[in-house]
């Protein structure tokens, strides 16, 4: 693991230092600042050459990072935005080298240890798990969860972050995770442009967070922009802390503490954050800290010029209060520096910049440059095999002429010149397509890998314990199985807390978790506001930090309200780390058939394609959902678990093993054998399938029935294959919408598992209609797959295949 992310920096009391001391951390803090605002100046350059495909930089808010790294200590957290690299440099939490190898995209893990080049640049992270899943020491160590680009989608985030510092101090049980925390004394530090407080997310985040009264920070940078949109078309009085003025706590109630400080001025800055933190680290209170009068002198990004749409006069405001000009007058007036050293100071800093630069530049250009020859020296020798030698040498000759070629152009030439000699044959071709072969699983690794954390510890891996019962095994409620099978993980895992509305107090509008508030505390089963939002990234950021949370949102209709922090943060958080950070969250649901607009979805098309990097589990029935509880929470990756709403009081036997037994994921079953057509489906709907194949054998069909048991993964073993070697007859029975996960089965069943060559009739699907059900059981029966639907489907479908032994019904 990279060192810059895994130790901490010392810290000092400057009530301690002598001048001298004190002195050389100003100007390292300077030197700081100032090889930041050069790596942001080269980083431009580098862009607008070609080297770099964009740039977002964090010039401009150099001292307030500097003042914010000197408050942050081994434990804290970060969960930020994409101008924070002077106070990631500070901290030493990433350096200028890491920063222009994530700029040029380097795909080598150990060069850009946050995110090996699948990021933007200044998007940071640290590799909180090792190559094996394994957690590193999470309170020794400094800690950033990783970045996402849209601009807010943080803030839930930063609300489970600190969160988890509150179970920690408050749980006394927790006491034995001491690689996670030390009783709580952990912050978490979120930055936030002035802009993005417009978004929902944060007041979300920020309302959540004065209710839960937890240790997180707000800085917000304000420049008084949103790229081109001036403050008076975004905030209210043009000040998002005036505004918020109600959040501040008085005696007697919760809320924040808030505080102002300009952007230029370091004494204050310095003072500011260490007061701010102090009361959050010590207290729990959130703090919000407005950092005002800041610049931004390279404008938004490489994509723009500011000077477009701000006034000369701002302009020229924003060349006199720039922060660095501003702290070096400072150093200078107060005899910290003089304006030699000063000079020499920037100097060097420039030199280190470059250097830096080179050096990431030449690793990454020197890799590629290898390939190059050895491609451009294979295509050569398979001009001199071709008949085509003239097109396959000027193949090789635009390549070895590229101007700071990629990957993608060496692989692209190589296959290029296997097209242009299509028809032949020859040991030279056999070698370039050997050495393409050889660098599929390479660039698979680079560019593909990750989606899941992949390690030993996958629920994937889980293994599987059979559902027992006694000899004559009692009959309760779904609800019941699943409030036995939570009780027993409870009891087993202290661990694993669950929150959500109405799941604390009343134990879940289904009566899930009824009772376990008042045997296990409130601190482990909450109710939450009406904040979904908030609530997946409370149980993102908890499990981040080590404990086992499962976030229940009460409908699925209401995911939709979560799904931006679903998709873009937790679904895409191995991925975009490279198996650096996990978060084993589990998100609780319910839906399907019911009745309504807002309380019947099955929208599993928008989750299957929003929500890769998530095992979507479907079961049909409590005994099946507790048994993926039961895997999962043995597991270390993401899921969500889509229990059935008519299924809450329908009665199950209750296992002798209720908090013990697993379901594999991915394994789909047979639950009814047939030889005439093989029927997939899940959820509520099976139930239907299963009725409708009672009265399908008295009209001389027998079907198989099929449940996948978890979407995603999606029939690992192939069951769908081989039950299609006897039917060749495939029908698919689906609530969500025509085209949404019915057509992703069919591409598992027909592309990837090979089934279109064992059919011997057009397959089907019968899904609901394209709009949501209306209200009722009227609404229910004509725009679901009813009974006489499936029923009719399927007889109409063998009906095409023998007329003779099947005759139309209509």
């Amino acid at each position: 693991m990279p060192e810059t992310v895994m130790n901490a920096t010392s810290r000092f009391d400057a009530s301690e230092l002598s001048f001298e001391d004190f002195r050389k951390i100003v100007i390292n803090d300077y030197r700081i600042g100032y090889e930041s605002r050069q790596a942001s100046i080269l980083g431009r350059r580098e862009v607008l050459t070609g080297k770099a495909k964009f740039g977002i930089f964090g010039d401009g808010k150099e001292v307030a990072q500097l003042a914010m790294a000197k408050a942050f200590k081994a434990g804290d957290w970060r969960a930020g935005y994409y101008r924070d690299q002077t106070f990631m440099f500070a901290t030493g939490m990433s350096n200028l080298k890491e920063f222009f190898a994530q700029l040029y995209a380097n795909p080598d893990i150990e060069k850009d240890p946050a995110s090996a080049g699948r990021q933007m640049n200044c998007h940071y992270a640290t590799r909180f798990i090792d190559a094996n899943g394994n957690w590193v020491n999470q309170a020794e160590t400094m800690n950033c969860s990783a970045d996402i680009s849209t601009t807010g989608g943080h803030m839930p985030r930063l609300l489970g972050l600190a969160y988890a510092s509150k179970l920690y101090r408050q749980n006394k049980e927790l006491a034995y995770l001491k690689n996670f925390s030390v009783n709580g004394n952990e912050v978490a530090f979120g930055t936030i442009g002035n802009g993005a407080t417009s978004e929902g997310l944060f007041f979300e985040a920020l309302n959540a967070a004065g209710v839960l009264q937890v240790p997180m920070a707000i800085s917000i940078w304000d420049d008084a922009y949103a790229i081109s949109v001036p403050a008076s078309l975004q905030t209210t009085k043009e000040d998002i802390s005036e505004i918020l003025k109600g959040f501040q706590r008085e005696e007697g109630t919760n809320g924040y503490e808030i505080f102002k400080v300009r952007g230029w001025d370091y004494p204050a800055l310095c003072d500011t954050y260490a007061a701010a933190i102090e009361v959050c680290r010590a207290e729990h209170v959130p703090v919000l800290i407005h950092v005002v009068e800041m610049t931004q002198p390279q404008g938004h990004s490489t994509s723009g010029s500011h000077e477009r749409y701000k006034s000369k006069d701002r302009l020229a405001w924003e060349i006199d209060h720039d922060c660095l000009l501003q702290m070096r007058k400072w150093m200078i007036s107060t005899a910290i520096s003089n304006d030699e050293e000063m000079d020499e100071i920037e100097a060097t800093a420039k030199r280190t910049v470059r250097d830096a630069q080179r050096e990431a530049w030449n690793e990454l250009a020197g890799e590629i440059k290898t390939e190059l020859s050895e491609v451009a020296t294979l295509i050569n020798a398979l001009a001199g095999e071709s008949a085509k030698s003239h097109k396959i040498q000027e193949v090789a000759s635009v390549l070895e002429r590229a101007i700071d070629p990629g990957r993608a152009d060496v692989i692209s030439a190589a296959r290029k010149a296997i097209r242009l000699a299509l028809a032949e044959d020859g040991s030279a071709k056999q070698n370039l397509k050997n050495w393409l072969n050889n660098q599929k699983p390479l660039n698979d690794e680079r560019f593909n890998s990750k989606l899941f954390t992949e390690t030993y510890m996958s629920p994937l891996h889980v293994p599987v314990v059979p559902v027992n019962y006694d000899q004559e095994p009692r009959m309760l409620d779904g609800r019941e199985l699943l409030n036995a099978c939570f009780d027993a993980n409870f009891e087993r895992d202290k661990s694993i807390v669950a929150f959500g509305e109405d799941v604390g107090a009343i134990g879940d509008v289904n009566q899930g978790f009824a009772g376990l508030q008042a045997k296990y505390g409130d601190l482990r089963i909450t109710d939450t506001g009406i904040r979904e939002a908030t609530i997946i990234g409370q149980g993102l950021g908890l499990a981040m930090r080590g404990l086992r949370p499962i976030a229940e949102i009460q409908y699925l209709d209401y995911l939709l309200y979560a799904i931006t922090v679903l998709s873009d943060d937790l679904a895409s958080l191995s991925y975009r780390t490279r198996g650096g950070q996990k978060a084993p969250l589990i998100i609780r649901t319910r839906g399907h058939r019911l009745e309504g607009i807002w309380h019947s979805g099955s929208p599993l098309g928008t989750i299957l394609n929003t929500l890769r990097g998530l095992h979507i589990c479907v079961p049909r029935n409590m005994t099946q959902a507790a048994g993926m509880y039961n895997t999962l929470l043995r597991g270390d990756e993401p899921a969500i678990v889509v229990e059935n709403l008519n299924g809450y009081r329908l009665k199950e036997k209750l296992p002798a093993n209720p908090g013990e037994y697993t379901v594999p994921l991915g394994v789909a079953e047979v639950i009814r054998e047939g030889y005439d057509m093989t029927v997939v489906s899940y959820g509520s709907t099976l139930r239907i399938v299963m009725e409708a194949a009672e009265e399908l054998e008295k009209m001389g069909v027998n079907i198989e029935v099929i449940d996948p048991q978890t979407l995603y993964p999606f029939d690992t073993t192939r069951v769908c294959n081989a039950s299609l070697r006897k039917t060749s007859k495939l029908l698919i029975v689906d609530e969500d919408i025509p085209g949404g996960s019915s057509a992703y089965m069919l591409q598992q069943i027909l592309e990837n598992q090979q089934g279109y060559y064992l059919l011997d009739a057009q397959p089907k699907t019968l899904c609901g209609k394209e709009h949501r059900p209306p209200y009722g059981s009227d609404g229910d029966y004509f725009s679901k797959p009813s009974l006489d639907d499936i029923v009719e489907t399927i007889y109409n479908m063998m009906s095409e295949a023998n007329p003779v032994k099947y005759p139309a019904i209509y």
